[in-house]
């Protein structure tokens, strides 16, 4: 209990702090958006009268050399009618320059032309939503949060989903002085809020010229934050609607599925293969309900997600949980709002554990979630019921969830709190709340506070206040120009459990820090940015406040003007294992105290070329052993029509002294083939030599337009080492076959 003092008193003076940070608002210019009468026929060519009287937004070039004189000439105009916001875009270029890549919705690609705007529009300063373009008319949506912050490290985390899709149209013209856009943009698809008939929107609009890695933006937004400054809120401009009238329409989704299957298994010591058959014919429906012009309600019954993507094959070389991302589109729209992290992956609220248990899908009754604005609150209530699971032991449990968020200080801070509750049929219950907040302190320094405690019933606590609590604080300068800094400070109680949250490591106490320092480059110079980044975390136990590990980092990264980039890093590391743990059946890593250190790289070629290639490599000593990774993700666009990506990795851990070996290959390809903006056609096999397995996901999209779905999804799992058990093991260990037809019905 005097420990628990002692961080009350610690977690009451950073509160402290917290409360008398105000940093100053940087004002922005806003930009009276032109109201028209005039009807505008979506051909992408710009040549309505109302086009020639709106003067195009100052663009300057972001990248290669800020400010600089730009190769072509882009002219961006923006107008509204009390239906659509319109944008009209002229990207002058040369024919035989313009560089295309796919048909196919959300085909984000480096290798590709690019236009689009990312609206932030609560102009909350932390939220946003893109919509892009490409020479080929594919629409390209995505939900963007965290004011682009990325808070993991890891190579995969990006700040943004692609997996969001929302209702509008665009249209492309091409012809010898360039190509030419026009978007359409239902104004009762975007959540905002009025001020007496006024709508305050953040905007940033840019256009991406894959043939020189040349971007030109709008803002005028420094490269001095890094990669991610063209797609954060906190830097945009703000664009005003006057007399935008309230919207609330109601989409209602029915949906038909069929299909059948087998699923093919082998108990332990029974030498017999037990096959399931089974036929699928459901009905569910989802709704769709804008209650105001600022919140909205999603309701679904008998939730269903076979079109989407399977996850992507991984193989665990440490003692923690694999992180996935979510890909359900039910659980993506303004899903910022439900964020609550505390530094890499950790969160109180992790939508996944909703619907999947180990990966297996656990079938939904329903649910329906509340997300956007009330006043000055950011809202968010989330309820869902799954179906008992027999075969995974799992009673029928009802999830919920309560988020609040408001600015406060200045529009760059704000204070939030969450609950979450996972409540089982058999009695089981596990409960929590959380209070966060960050604050924009002054300049580029924000500091972040978050304090969240859990009740669980089958979890045993010591009875202190602190057993059962995560605690936070951190403060950073968030640059890549100059020195940057950071430190951070948290808490793991051994009795903290968040039901639905995600976690890496229980019962911890971490102190974290580290400085660096970036410039931009001349104009005269081939590389674009450089920085130099020095890192140290180091984790002691809860129980005892002894080390459990520590890691050392010392960082380079470069950007090249020609959208080259590269990472190396220098790792040192300390782990004391109290247990051991397994990376296979026949390799595990003792109890004990270990040192070791890696050189890892990540390197990847220019933008704007056919074939892209990310190499990764990861060599050096590991626990008791020795560790090499080395992989290489190539995408190449063959054509419009035409794309493939593949990802092959290759992991060999070896300790000679124990006679043990462990190497593991992990493949991935995919193929996109699509005829025009409706027709696509994916193939995504995977193979993964730790489970002896290839994954094939096949999907055929049918989408003649927005809300009007066919889907033909085809799942097999094959066993590539059959004679690893007596009798030989199937060739097919499952495969499923699904039709799946939805229709949107606007009201």
């Amino acid at each position: 209990m005097r420990r628990s003092g002692k961080y009350l008193k610690r977690l009451i003076l950073l509160m402290c702090l917290f409360v008398l940070a105000a940093g100053q608002a940087v004002a922005q210019g806003r930009y009276a958006v032109p109201h028209i009468n005039e009807q505008i026929l979506l051909d992408g060519v710009n040549s309505e009268p109302a086009w020639t009287t709106i003067e195009p937004l100052p663009v300057v070039m972001h990248t290669p050399v800020y400010q600089g004189e730009m190769t072509r000439r882009t002219e961006v105009r923006l107008a509204y009618d009390e239906t659509y916001l319109y944008v009209g875009a002229r990207c002058y270029e040369r024919p035989e320059n313009i560089t295309q890549v796919s048909f196919k919705r959300d085909a984000f690609s480096p290798s590709t032309d690019l236009f689009g705007i990312l609206l932030d529009t609560f102009n909350d300063n932390e939220n946003g939503l893109g919509f892009f373009t490409t020479p080929a008319g594919n629409r390209i949506d995505f939900s963007l949060f965290n004011d682009a912050e990325v808070t993991s490290g890891e190579p995969d985390d990006v700040p943004f989903s692609l997996s969001w899709d929302t209702f509008w149209d665009v249209a492309v013209h091409r012809n010898e002085d360039g190509w030419f856009l026009e978007m359409r943009i239902p104004l009762s698809s975007l959540r905002f809020q009025d001020d007496h008939g006024e709508v305050v929107m953040g905007i940033i609009a840019w256009r991406y010229m894959s043939r020189a890695n040349e971007v030109h933006i709008y803002p005028g937004i420094s490269p001095k934050l890094g990669g991610w400054s063209i797609l954060k809120p906190s830097l945009a401009g703000e664009l005003t609607l006057d007399g935008v009238q309230s919207s609330t329409p109601l989409y209602i989704t029915p949906y038909l599925l069929g299909g059948f299957g087998h699923r093919t298994e082998r108990e332990e010591d029974i030498p017999v293969d037990n096959r399931t058959d089974h036929r699928t014919s459901e009905i569910g429906l989802d709704v769709k309900y804008g209650i105001t012009s600022n919140l909205t309600f999603d309701g679904t019954l008998n939730t269903d997600f076979a079109q989407v993507e399977a996850d992507d094959e991984q193989v665990n070389l440490t003692r923690f949980s694999l992180f996935f991302p979510e890909k359900r589109r039910f659980f993506l729209e303004r899903a910022s709002i439900f964020d609550f992290k505390f530094g890499g992956r950790n969160q109180l609220f992790y939508s996944r554990r909703i619907g999947l248990h180990h990966e297996e899908q656990v079938p939904i009754y329903g649910g329906g979630r509340l997300v956007g604005r009330l006043g000055k609150w950011d809202v968010g209530v989330l309820n869902m019921q799954t179906a008992p699971q027999k075969d995974l032991d799992l009673p029928s449990e009802n999830f919920g969830v309560l988020r609040l968020r408001r600015q406060m200080l200045n529009p760059y801070s704000y204070f939030g709190a969450m609950t979450t509750s996972r409540i089982g049929t058999g009695g089981r219950k596990n409960l929590a709340y959380g209070l966060d907040g960050i604050a924009r302190v002054f300049g580029d320094d924000y500091l972040t506070l978050n304090w969240a405690q859990t009740f669980d019933d089958t979890t045993e606590t010591d009875g202190s206040v602190l057993d059962a609590v995560r605690v936070r604080a951190g403060w950073e300068r968030r640059t890549y120009e100059g020195f940057g800094y950071e430190a951070d400070y948290s808490r793991t109680g051994a009795g903290y459990n968040p039901g639905i949250g995600f976690q890496m490591r229980h019962a911890y106490t971490r102190i974290g820090g580290g400085i660096s320092y970036g410039w931009i480059m001349s104009e005269r110079s081939a590389f674009l940015l450089n920085q130099i980044r020095l890192r140290n975390a180091e984790y002691f136990r809860t129980d005892d406040n002894s080390q459990e590990s520590s890691e050392r980092t010392i960082s380079w990264e470069g950007q090249w003007k020609s959208g080259a980039f590269m990472v190396v890093n220098i790792i040192a590391s300390h782990d004391d294992l109290r247990e051991s743990f397994e990376l296979s059946e026949n390799t595990e890593v003792p109890p004990g105290s270990y040192r070791f250190v890696a050189a890892e790289a990540m390197h990847s070629t220019p933008a704007g070329r056919p074939l892209l290639v990310v190499n990764q490599l990861h060599v050096g000593t590991f626990y008791d052993g020795r560790r090499l990774t080395a992989g290489i993700i190539p995408t190449w666009n063959l054509s419009r029509y035409l794309s493939l990506g593949g990802f092959y990795q290759y992991n060999r851990v070896e300790f000679p002294e124990r006679q043990q070996a462990f190497r593991a290959h992990i493949g991935r390809l995919r193929i996109e083939a699509t005829m025009n903006v409706q027709l696509a056609l994916s193939a995504f096999i995977q193979y993964n030599s730790d489970i002896h397995e290839v994954i094939t996901n096949l999907r055929f999209r049918y989408n003649p337009r927005e809300g009007y779905d066919i889907y033909l999804v085809y799942n097999e799992g094959l066993n590539t080492n059959r004679d690893r058990k007596y009798p030989v093991l199937p060739l097919t260990r499952n495969r499923t076959i699904l039709l799946k037809y939805s229709y949107t019905f606007l009201y």
